[in-house]
């Protein structure tokens, strides 16, 4: 990332978000704007793309009673003078013109194409607006438009890097797959143990007709990598998940067609190690 990106990182969401100095609002915003709502335009680089009908009529009924509360944050669209691009707030928009208002409350803000894409993730993120798709494809945006790293993105989301990572991976699923998360029928959780798997369609429709938990999609995948079995003893399961309470760590049972197997332990220092090695060595 170059620079210049690197100075402005941020600047969109404090300008919003009211964290800039008062020289700096002045220069960023103009509030409390009434624009024809016919004079605004959704975002380009809005990641949310579905709108859930029952929350858009409950919000619809809410601005008919009390109105709009917050005001609709705006940029000046770059191809058509007068007119508006959308930058945060676009349901409380569409919910407006179901409410059949003509006029509704705008913050005018001074912001780039990246900004308004900084501010539209957050906005979302914050409101936990997207899912896992959506968010990934906010994130694949910042990284092959304008250049963000992963380290970049985490800082400005505020999430951890591997998060940032294996939320971009969901990408990589097959589009069916894809598709339930975009639905809801399936979890980031559930799926993302699926990845670079190549029956994962097939693992994905198992998962949501018996309703498996995250923990139990991990066992799963890992038992249909294995040659020798072909299907999940539930015993085993059961036996696996007391295990790791007893002991507070990760257990991995890998059993055979025939019976035979491997249990293994998951330690991540010294005293975990030592705690495993006092365990079986007790007479």
């Amino acid at each position: 990332m170059n620079a210049s990106r690197k100075k402005g990182l941020g600047r969109g969401l404090s300008a919003l978000f009211g964290d800039s100095s008062p020289k700096e609002k002045n220069q960023n915003a103009r509030q409390n704007n009434m624009i024809s709502i016919a004079d605004l335009s959704r975002n380009p680089y809005q990641p949310r793309q579905n709108f859930k009908e029952e929350k858009l009529e409950e919000l619809a009924n809410s601005i008919r009673k009390n109105g709009i509360i917050q005001p609709i944050a705006v940029r000046p669209s770059k191809s058509s003078s007068g007119k508006y691009e959308i930058v945060a707030g676009e349901r409380r928009w569409l919910a407006a013109q179901r409410a059949g208002l003509h006029e509704i409350p705008v913050s005018i803000l001074d912001l780039s194409d990246v900004e308004s894409l900084e501010v539209a993730i957050v906005e979302n993120i914050q409101r936990d607006d997207l899912n896992p798709i959506e968010e990934a494809k906010g994130y694949k945006r910042l990284n092959e438009e304008f250049d963000y790293d992963h380290e970049s993105i985490s800082k400005l989301m505020s999430k951890s890097r591997s998060h940032i990572s294996n939320t971009l991976r969901l990408l990589t699923l097959p589009k069916d797959v894809v598709a339930m998360l975009e639905e809801g029928t399936l979890t980031s959780g559930q799926a993302r143990p699926l990845i670079g798997i190549a029956n994962a369609s097939s693992i994905a429709e198992e998962i949501v007709s018996k309703n498996y938990s995250a923990r139990k999609v991990e066992y799963l995948t890992r038992t249909k990598k294995n040659k020798g079995e072909k299907t999940i003893d539930s015993n085993v399961l059961k036996v696996q998940e007391k295990i790791e309470r007893s002991l507070g760590l990760k257990v991995n049972i890998v059993n055979k067609k025939n019976n035979s197997g491997k249990i293994s332990i998951e330690y991540k220092d010294l005293d975990q190690f030592e705690l495993i090695s006092d365990l079986l060595t007790k007479h």
